[in-house]
């Protein structure tokens, strides 16, 4: 008897739920690369770098699914001179990912990391009032997508102004939620949490000039790209007490090297780049990629967007 079901690589081991997402609907290969035979498609996360050299390798391969939102370690000429197509699974993280940015803002705000070491240390009470009070401050978004909107909703639920700056809106999404330009958005917010996507125009958006331009004793969040920040200026405006603290969970590197400037602050708390990472977002993620595979294998419309976050 022929199996007839699609061969579909993927790069990690999978879970239980999420072998229970492919069912009987396909043959899964990898992780590895071992039997690249026939594979149709694959679904993958941000490990390897696929270039025209990799999809050499993969013969038979018409689609590539990212778990995620951005193509950062794929080569779209290279698929498209392949003949292979590119999607991505942009709703998939937007829960998790906006979650752990508030996560972020308020556990730095709130001075947990250093408040902590206190009660290691055998401290009790009050120290010195530093800590944000999140209720009447402003919080700036770098870009409206989907996960900044989620985000915003949820500042506002904690009473907080929300500004945004996104020269691809006309108009907010999200009601209160006032659109300004970046200039405006650095210097009126208490907490600017960045949004935006990785290309050549916003690498090192955040600048020596940008976060000079931040108001004194602002915070800075990062949940979409390392790239975005100048992490050396970024260190040295922490240094100067320019601005009170940050929040990264992606970095430049990933993971930064031991002993890096950032690293072992009282008032940065760095995590690695695990902002979808929750049980149920994981496997929201895979399933989402797997069935665009299937989509464009079998003439389906499959999630193919620009990386917006």
């Amino acid at each position: 008897m022929t199996d007839d079901r699609p061969i579909i690589h993927v790069d990690k081991l999978l879970t239980e739920a999420e072998r229970a997402v492919v069912g009987d609907r396909a043959v899964i290969v990898g992780p590895g690369d071992d039997a690249l035979a026939g594979v149709a498609a694959t679904v993958i996360g941000i490990g390897h770098r696929w270039d025209a050299e990799r999809f050499a390798a993969f013969g038979d391969l018409r689609c590539v699914s990212r778990m995620g939102i951005g193509y950062d370690n794929i080569d779209v000429a290279a698929a498209t001179a392949a003949g292979v197509m590119v999607c991505n699974a942009p709703d998939s993280p937007t829960v998790s990912t906006a979650e752990h940015a508030m996560a972020l803002m308020l556990s730095i705000t709130k001075e947990l990391p250093r408040q902590q070491a206190r009660a290691e240390a055998g401290e009790k009470g009050p120290a010195v009032a530093t800590s944000l009070e999140l209720d009447g401050a402003t919080l700036g978004l770098v870009a409206l997508g989907r996960i900044a909107c989620r985000v915003a909703r949820a500042a506002q639920g904690l009473g907080m102004r929300v500004i945004a700056s996104d020269p691809g809106l006309a108009e907010s999404p999200v009601d209160g939620v006032d659109l300004v330009d970046l200039a405006t958005v650095l210097g009126e917010s208490d907490v600017v949490s960045l949004h935006a996507p990785a290309i050549p125009a916003t690498r090192h958006l955040i600048n020596a000039e940008r976060l000079a331009a931040m108001k004194p004793g602002a915070y800075l969040i990062n949940t979409a790209r390392g790239a975005l920040v100048d992490q050396d200026a970024l260190a040295d405006a922490l240094d100067r007490g320019h601005l009170a603290g940050a929040g990264l969970d992606v970095t430049e590197p990933e993971p930064l090297p031991v002993g890096h400037a950032l690293l072992g602050r009282p008032n940065v708390i760095v995590t690695p780049h695990i902002s979808s990472s929750t049980a149920v977002g994981r496997v929201r993620l895979f399933e989402h990629a797997f069935d665009n595979a299937l989509a464009a294998l079998t003439g389906g419309t499959p999630t193919v967007v620009p990386e917006q976050l």
